[in-house]
């Protein structure tokens, strides 16, 4: 049997020459129910139409047919989150020919006159999906949606994050008569109803650009009695934690937020807890200042808070609260394989963080920072000594 996949596009316009000489001259012609309709013109009178749309339920059919020449209608383009990926397996020893189609990618920048080359592309299809850390990445970001998540459920999450200001861009059934292409805020379409057959596309959220781990103390916002992680410190637990664009990211005892800040400019995610509120209001200023908007701030103490924080592949721990050990122990059991590491100042600190770890199977490292600054004494410029920190890293073997 020879097969041909098809990506149809947007619609019957869309379609090649190659793929609508393929449907004229195929005996069976399986799709989803509104691309046979879409295409009935297309198909000879004699030909057989099955409605399936599941991949295994295509490969079944398709093994249960004695007929020489069918093809599978794909929506979009066969290449771009298409059903072809699961399919193509299915149907390893058969005559294979796959056609590309015109994806709603390619449809919504043809309209808006604009290049799509640099844009994100993240499928919101019947998956979770979290659009604040997406637009954080520097690039435009095109959503393809469906099923539960439509445009208006991202913009709410783009909204509750505090973007509702970004600019975005629907379109709806493209390619149809009934095609709409809409402009405006993600405030605005978080209320809006849209067509189940739509994409979104999401400006860059205006974010600060991190050359290098460690930003300088000043340039965070701060105040009498909150604690903060100072420069060289943070640069050297950022080091030792090796965050990547992927990794979701903890840190316990947020204190003024800058560490937490940091991990954002460099995690996928970050979820902070912080007891007291007054830091907790200048952790949320910072956020907002360097534009830190995948950075989940919670009220509260560890660990009880910690218990619907989702899996973590980096913790820090900045501060306990006299609970080192428990803290350790959640951060455990929510996933051994996350890497580990605590600020300590005081000797009993230390002690407790080696001991925690080793007994619950990590291997540890232990490095004391001993910083000191320069100071202007008249004319003359001195060293100031900082107290001591030691960082310990915990990472299973």
């Amino acid at each position: 049997m020879k097969i041909t996949l098809i990506g149809t596009g947007c619609g019957p316009g869309d379609l090649t020459r190659d793929a609508l000489t393929a449907i004229a001259e195929a005996q069976l012609v399986i799709g989803a129910r509104r691309l046979l309709d879409a295409l009935r013109s297309e198909i000879a009178p004699s030909c057989e139409t099955i409605a399936a749309a599941l991949p295994e339920e295509i490969a079944r059919t398709l093994s249960e047919s004695a007929c020489e020449r069918a093809c599978v209608l794909l929506s979009g383009d066969s290449g771009f989150y298409s059903a072809a990926r699961r399919l193509l397996p299915l149907l390893g020893g058969e005559d294979l020919r796959v056609l590309p189609g015109i994806s709603s990618v390619q449809a919504l920048a043809a309209r808006l006159g604009r290049p799509w080359q640099e844009w994100e592309l993240v499928s919101a299809h019947g998956v979770d999906c979290d659009p604040v850390s997406a637009v954080c990445g520097g690039r435009p970001c095109f959503f393809l949606t469906g099923g539960r998540t439509g445009p208006d459920a991202l913009c709410a999450k783009l909204r509750d994050a505090g973007l509702g200001a970004l600019p975005v861009t629907t379109g709806e059934d493209l390619g149809t008569e009934r095609e709409r292409i809409r402009t405006g805020t993600a405030a605005a379409f978080a209320d809006t109803a849209f067509s189940s057959l739509s994409v979104l596309l999401a400006e860059a959220a205006p974010r600060f650009r991190c050359r290098a781990p460690g930003l300088p103390d000043g340039s965070f916002l701060r105040c009498e009695g909150v604690p903060m992680t100072k420069q060289e410190v943070r640069a050297a637990a950022l080091s030792k934690l090796a965050v990547g664009p992927e990794d979701l990211c903890w840190d316990i005892g947020a204190g003024t937020g800058s560490v937490s800040v940091e991990l954002a400019l460099q995690a996928r995610t970050v979820w902070a807890v912080e007891r007291d509120e007054e830091a907790l209001r200048l952790a949320a200023k910072n956020r907002e200042k360097f534009g830190a908007w995948n950075l989940r701030l919670v009220r509260g103490d560890a660990p009880e808070a910690l218990i619907d924080f989702p899996k973590p592949d980096a913790v820090f721990v900045g501060g306990s609260g006299g609970r080192l050990r428990e803290i350790l122990q959640a951060v455990h059991r929510a996933n051994p394989a996350a890497r580990v590491c605590v600020a300590a100042v005081a000797l009993e600190s230390l002690q407790t963080a080696c001991a925690a770890l080793f007994e619950l199977g990590y291997a540890i490292d232990v490095t004391q920072l001993a910083v000191s600054r320069s100071r202007e004494v008249g004319s003359l410029h001195m060293m100031l000594a900082q107290n001591p920190v030691y960082l310990i890293t915990g990472a299973r073997a």
